[in-house]
């Protein structure tokens, strides 16, 4: 896979240049800030999802009793031919 690194200016409070400094080891800063803002995106999407997951079953009303019955054995029978 072929990355592009595109050079940009953000600012960064001195207490977090600290703590990155602190736990970036032997690469570099640059390479340290990557790697956690990429484990911060993948945090707020599994947050997002889990949202999106809560608001899903708050809104159901346990109206669609066959329905649901009906997508478990989709489910079921789409994850035994996989």
């Amino acid at each position: 896979m072929n990355h592009m690194r595109q050079a940009k200016s953000f600012t960064i409070s001195d207490e977090i240049l600290a703590e990155i400094a602190s736990t970036k080891g032997t690469g570099s800063t640059s390479k340290r800030v990557n790697e956690l803002l990429k484990r911060a995106l993948e945090q707020e999407r599994r947050e997002r999802l889990e949202l999106e997951a809560a608001e899903f079953f708050a809104n159901d009303r346990g109206d669609s009793v066959r329905e649901r019955a009906a997508y478990q054995k989709a489910s079921k029978a789409a994850l035994s031919r996989g």
